[in-house]
């Protein structure tokens, strides 16, 4: 009898500080701000796909960054139990590009708030930051693949129809995704709701890639991207215009008691993947509009709730 054989364990990394230096600051639009991050440890930051999530670990005290960092990989206990005076903020971020022979990482930050006086910490930082500042990242300690790294773009190899959408704070992650396709025969659509058209940037797309910006110039959030999505899965042939089949495995969710973050296992035969993030309000309607309204399978769409409006962290 011969044994089939088993699939090799993946150890799951480490998440660990990294000391970082701004190395460059260029403002790509209202709305977005470049840094490159520099530091010797970044040259082993553990890159796994190129929706790639960190966070951008910023000090209140000096005193709690340093009861942070010296615990390494048991840091959360120690971040929880601080009093919040000391307690440092931590935003999380996606991996714009990574260049490890130079130990160099690009982050595209949204200065929400900026304008009007309403910023966050992460986004008053971003505003004022200038080469030679100093900042720590957490991420994992190693190369790798796969969620446990912070990565959850992973369409089935057999998807000829791909499908993402964001609002501002996804345009880092869909835009990564995007200049990274390999060329093959399918299609692809890109929907990125944006708060002004001086926020649209030109990208090197492979052949059948289109993305659509959709600038808001004042109105409501999700308004332009909500729809825009419904179009877009009628052009490709996903959903049929004024025709809901209503998903029998739709279920609502409260926001106030649940985060809104489903990633299931692509099904590895199926044609249509879709990658949905943004503000997780907005990405509720597009859940239910999906799901709920056209029936379209919960296994082929990833829909992530980035941030919440009003909410901070």
């Amino acid at each position: 009898m011969t044994l089939a054989a088993q699939p090799e364990a993946v150890t799951a990394p480490e998440w660990q500080f990294f000391d970082a230096t701004v190395a460059g600051v260029r403002r790509l639009g209202p709305s977005f701000v470049r840094i490159t991050f520099t530091g010797p440890g970044l040259a082993g930051f553990g890159l796994a796909g190129d929706d790639q999530r960190f966070k951008l670990v910023l000090p209140r005290d000096p005193a709690g960054m340093r009861r942070l960092v010296d615990r390494g990989s048991a840091w959360y206990p120690e971040y929880c139990a601080m009093p919040e005076e000391l307690r440092p903020d931590i935003r999380t971020y996606t991996v714009r590009a990574a260049r490890p022979e130079l130990a160099e990482i690009d982050v595209d930050l949204v200065l929400h708030g900026v304008a009007d006086g309403h910023a966050g910490p992460a986004a008053r930082w971003a505003a004022a930051a200038v080469p030679g500042d100093r900042v720590v990242l957490l991420g994992p300690d190693r190369p790798g693949r796969g969620r446990m790294w912070g990565v959850e773009w992973a369409p089935p190899a057999a998807a000829r129809t791909l499908l993402l959408a964001g609002d501002e704070t996804a345009v880092p992650a869909v835009c990564a995704i995007v200049e990274a396709l390999p060329a093959a025969a399918r299609t692809v659509t890109a929907l990125l709701e944006v708060p002004e058209a001086g926020d649209v940037v030109d990208l090197a797309l492979p052949p059948g890639t289109t993305v659509r910006w959709l600038p808001r110039e004042g109105a409501a959030r999700g308004s332009l991207l909500v729809p825009a999505v419904h179009a877009a899965l009628c052009e490709l042939g996903i959903a049929t215009p004024s025709v809901a089949r209503a998903g029998a495995d739709y279920v609502d969710l409260d926001l106030d008691r649940e985060p809104l973050w489903e990633v299931p296992d692509a099904d590895a035969a199926a044609g249509f993947y879709a990658w949905l993030a943004g503000e997780a309000a907005v990405v509720k309607q597009l859940r239910r509009r999906l799901v709920g309204d056209l029936g379209v399978p919960r296994g082929a769409v990833a829909f992530m709730g980035y941030w919440r409006d009003g909410v901070a962290g």
